[in-house]
């Protein structure tokens, strides 16, 4: 058996751990991998001051990883899409098997990667792209092989998460940013994550090792937690309901859901309960019901953790000789099915609504009388008759679950009444069940 080398693209955060549990960690991991793995080169356009490299080399020069003819597995830690992607291409086309945390990069250019990889023999490795240190890339690939995926759902963004958490005591979603950023949560640009991005990239990830289907991220809806209020969280939770940034993957037999957006969810339920940074997956198989995957979601050495199980699964490859044998998504090419990602308008789902109303009798059996005429059931209502404000109250209500595109036509009608002020608001809810 041969000493597996790895090649390390850049010491920021997930980098400088990576480095630093292979190297505390090396006789530990090398019992479990069945070889001794060992950090050939590292390249970075920055050093990082609290890495201690002795003698391996060092270079500013990505590149030179994947043209070292000494290094087996490059592990591509530099994030972004163009210089990324080039890279791992590069590496492929080199014979060298690769290991990344870019989720960015797995759900844009991820079905040409794979292609790539599966032409030129090598793995790529991606586990660390999706929640951070939860192993949930490996749950669905091999430990629910069994299991037709009918829905999965999940907290898998720590940034957007903490902001909602911190909003449950009354502050402001501009408030609570800047304490993330501050903390280092969040990026100077938080668009990614407060907007949803982030997580449609791993949502994009998750559907399509679950469902069998190519990476459609293009076709993922996004919608953002910057409009959602203290207020509309204190009333859900009044309602008995928490709100909580979801992506949300639904296997339909006219195609797939994948949308990510603010989403009621009863407050008994586990994921409801996952609070600040960390993260959490529910997962439905039709034999093994609902299991949940819940941790740390990002971090320097929660996300080595599963840069390096990725590792060691790689360099169990190459130190043995033998074959891949799971599936870069977890279905043979052949198996793949080319499900279209149905628009939101086609989802069904339940409806937190608040509206501003006159405060005169009869407005709420118009409001009412609206969604009937669409097919629409209302659960429960509150009307604030306590904060009237310039002749308006607020009439919060909980519908049935209905097709979206019923929905966004009842509130155009609703905002079309002379009775009600201002835009409707409007959070998905979803029961699980």
């Amino acid at each position: 058996m041969k000493d597996v080398r790895v090649g390390i693209c850049g010491l920021g955060t997930v980098g400088g751990g990576t480095f630093n549990v292979l190297s505390r960690n090396a006789s530990l991991i090398a019992g479990r991998a069945g070889c001794s793995i060992r950090i050939g080169r590292v390249a970075s356009r920055r050093q990082n001051e609290s890495i201690e490299l002795g003698d391996i080399p060092f270079s500013q020069d990505i590149f030179d990883v994947v043209n070292d003819p000494d290094i087996d597995i490059v592990v591509e830690l530099i994030g972004g899409y163009d210089v990324a992607r080039e890279l791992v291409m590069a590496a492929i086309a080199n014979g060298k098997h690769v290991v990344t945390a870019n989720k960015a990069l797995i759900a844009v250019h991820g079905n040409e990667i794979f292609e790539a990889a599966e032409a030129k023999g090598v793995i790529v490795a991606f586990e660390a792209g999706v929640a951070g240190g939860i192993p949930v890339i490996k749950a669905l690939r091999e430990g629910l092989v069994a299991n037709r995926i009918d829905w999965l759902a999940g907290i898998i963004n720590g940034t957007g998460n903490f902001i909602l958490t911190e909003m449950r005591a009354g502050r402001e979603f501009a408030d609570v940013l800047k304490e993330a950023q501050a903390l280092g949560y969040a990026e100077a640009d938080p668009t990614f994550d407060v907007e949803g991005i982030d997580a449609a990239h791993k949502l994009t990830i998750l559907a399509s090792t679950g469902f069998g289907v190519p990476l459609q991220f293009e076709r993922a809806y996004t919608e953002g937690i910057s409009k959602v209020t203290p207020y509309d969280i204190e009333h859900a939770e009044l309602l008995g309901y928490r709100i909580k940034h979801l992506g949300i993957a639904r296997r339909r037999e006219d195609g797939i859901e994948l949308r990510v957006h603010p989403t009621l969810v009863p407050k008994d339920l586990l994921i409801a309960q996952v609070d600040g940074v960390l993260n959490a997956v529910l997962v439905d198989g039709d034999a093994v019901g609902q299991t949940m995957y819940y941790g740390a979601g990002a971090g320097a050495e929660a996300t080595a953790s599963a840069v390096i199980a990725d590792v060691v699964d790689v360099a169990r490859t190459v130190s043995h000789g033998s074959a891949q044998k799971v599936p870069y998504l977890g279905f043979e090419p052949g198996a793949m099915e080319e499900l279209p990602v149905l628009p939101v308008e086609e989802i069904h789902s339940a409806y937190y609504l608040r509206v501003h109303a006159e405060d005169h009798p009869g407005v709420l059996a118009k409001i009412s009388s609206v969604l009937s005429e669409h097919g629409i059931n209302i659960e429960s209502v509150v009307q604030k008759e306590s904060e009237l404000d310039n002749g308006k109250i607020p009439v919060i209500m909980l519908t049935h679950t209905v097709q979206e595109r019923q929905m966004n036509q009842a509130i155009a009608d609703l905002e079309a009444l002379d009775d009600i002020d201002g835009p409707v608001v409007r959070i998905r809810a979803e029961n699980f069940s």
